[in-house]
């Protein structure tokens, strides 16, 4: 399990095992999510909370390995040289954005080829929202609510009865804000972050599922975490909702999870 082949320099720290695979001297860390059983989705009393966060439980009887951010311009371009899709290039290291669902199957696909041992893929929202609560089980993995410090979110629309706070206006670099308990950087806000499954209203619901995947949708996709340019109800833990797996917006990214 530790380390993988793909895997040029591994440790331990306070978050717990990490490895870093290195592209063409781009680096991107993985951080190991343990096994272990959470709560999927939101209670009723939550603020902001839509019909479709339906609460149940989800095991998790294998950990993974979750990118500690979004995939970067920077990684994007070592397998896309001169082809940059985002809007806002002033920092390689950005997430890439302005893709598609599909655009990010292809990457994937193309660095798994690039890379010997390496297998990456899109996590499930199950495994999104289990690695974003880090543990937590309130609207946020910071607490009750979040602000411009926190996360990367339209701060003119703030969670509640939240004050406002500032609006970017942009994305910000990766590991601009702080991690959560897991290490993971930008859970909430920064790019929408594509998911493998396609859109189900109501799977598993009332039930003990593992690891779940829907596949009801041809071609919608689930996106997690909100973005730059969404209200930070959007940014929740266990907000969900769907996109045609084709759209492009400068408002949409992705992070790269390994099976362990």
């Amino acid at each position: 399990m530790f380390p993988l082949a793909w895997a040029s320099e591994w440790g331990e720290d306070g978050y717990g095992l990490w490895q870093t695979l290195i592209f063409n001297n781009v680096r991107q860390v993985f951080r190991w999510i343990e096994p272990g059983t959470f709560l999927m989705g939101s209670p009723e009393t939550e603020t902001g909370r839509y019909n479709y966060e339906y609460r149940q439980r989800v095991d998790f009887e294998s950990g993974f390995w979750l990118a500690d951010t979004a995939v970067t311009q920077a990684l994007w371009l070592q397998v896309h040289p001169g082809d940059n899709p985002s809007r806002h290039q002033e920092h390689r290291d950005f997430p890439v954005h302005r893709v598609s669902w599909d655009n990010a199957q292809a990457f994937i696909a193309q660095l798994n080829e690039a890379i010997p041992g390496f297998q990456g893929r899109l996590p499930s929202e199950a495994e999104w929202e289990y690695a974003c609560r880090s543990g937590s089980d309130t609207p946020f993995n910071f607490g009750e609510t979040i602000d411009s410090q926190q996360a990367n979110f339209n701060g003119d629309y703030p969670y509640a009865n939240a004050p406002k706070c500032e609006f970017r206006g942009k994305p910000v670099p990766v590991k601009s804000l702080p991690a959560n308990a897991w290490g993971l950087y930008e859970m909430h806000g920064n790019v929408w972050e594509w998911c493998q499954d396609a859109w189900r209203e109501n799977f598993s619901v009332g039930s003990s599922v593992s690891t779940p995947l829907s596949w009801e949708s041809a071609t919608e996709r689930i996106a997690r975490g909100g973005s730059w340019d969404a209200d930070a109800t959007f940014a929740r833990s266990a907000y969900r909702y769907h996109f045609d797996k084709s759209q492009r917006s400068e408002f949409f990214g992705f992070r790269l999870l390994v099976d362990g």
